[in-house]
């Protein structure tokens, strides 16, 4: 083995890396107290700190940041040529990983051959995986949560824009309209939260002006409609400049390509309640 851990240093991280009390929720003093109660049952740290062993009460598993499926994951980034600026999309959402050891006691269901389970432990996790935590919905974020939020801030999904001459961040963006579980969320009732970006496996597309991507999730526009938006973004700020409504949260990267003098953007749609279709856009008349 190496007898030392190398660490990237340039370009910087395009997302976060490693858990501390200062990455937790803190809409709310309630919810910032609630949240430090449960990753109490956890081991925290830097990235690289090692997944423990699980067991109850605790340390359940160790919160790992980016996720066990990583910030970006296969859909990768979209390089420019001309000025050498690469835009990635990724996700922000922890891990709880934890690790058990084999027993030959205990079946593939982490049953103690035998013996009655503790009614008051949580769900057996088998020879791996994490000791316990809760889900998400609809692009808020997975892993564990605090009353059906995310136990970390957002933003949950971005785009970042990294110069790779100088090795150095452009601009960085939550990328989709907030959820609608952190939109009507009780907890939340009265504050104004900025927009918080939406999860996803979200490919972005690099033309000569802008950076297009499409959300991951649902939510519920104003007018009622549920679906995605497609954004365009000015590729030097970061800046929104426009939308266009799609009826499912984008699932592949969009491509774009001319025709009779004429552009067209493509892009793979689906989720739950809604069939995997390509849906095309023509720019102009």
């Amino acid at each position: 083995y190496s007898p030392t851990q190398p660490f990237v240093t340039k370009p910087p991280a395009f997302d976060r890396q490693g858990v501390s009390v200062d990455d937790l929720i803190d809409f709310t003093p309630e919810l910032r107290a609630e949240a430090l109660k449960i990753v109490a049952n956890y081991k925290i740290g830097p990235i690289f700190t090692p997944p423990v062993a699980s067991k109850w009460p605790g340390p359940l598993a160790t919160l790992m940041l980016p996720a066990a499926t990583g910030g970006a994951n296969w859909q990768g980034g979209s390089l420019d040529p001309e000025t050498n600026i690469m835009y990635v999309f990724s996700n922000t959402s922890p891990t709880a990983l934890g690790l058990v050891p084999t027993d030959p006691s205990v079946n593939d269901f982490g049953w103690i051959q035998g013996q009655a389970r503790d009614p008051n432990a949580p769900p057996p996790t088998g020879r791996g995986g994490r000791g316990g935590g809760g889900g998400g919905g609809e692009g808020g974020g997975p892993g564990l949560t605090v009353q059906g939020l995310p136990i970390v801030k957002p933003p949950y999904a971005r785009i970042t824009a990294l110069d790779l001459n100088k090795g150095e961040m452009v601009w960085q963006i939550a990328h989709g309209e907030t959820a609608d579980n952190i939109k009507n969320n009780p907890a939340l009732k009265g504050l104004n939260v900025p927009r918080t970006g939406r999860q996803g496996r979200i490919g972005v597309l690099t033309t000569k002006t802008l950076v297009i991507a499409g959300e991951g999730g649902f939510f519920t526009a104003p007018n009622g409609q549920r679906g995605a938006m497609l954004r365009a973004y000015d590729k030097a700020t970061g800046k929104e400049v426009g939308a266009v409504y799609m009826s499912a949260p984008q699932s592949g990267s969009p491509m774009t390509y001319m025709l009779n003098g004429k552009q067209y953007i493509t892009v793979a749609t689906s989720g739950p309640g809604a069939p995997a279709e390509m849906v095309t856009f023509r720019l102009g008349t």
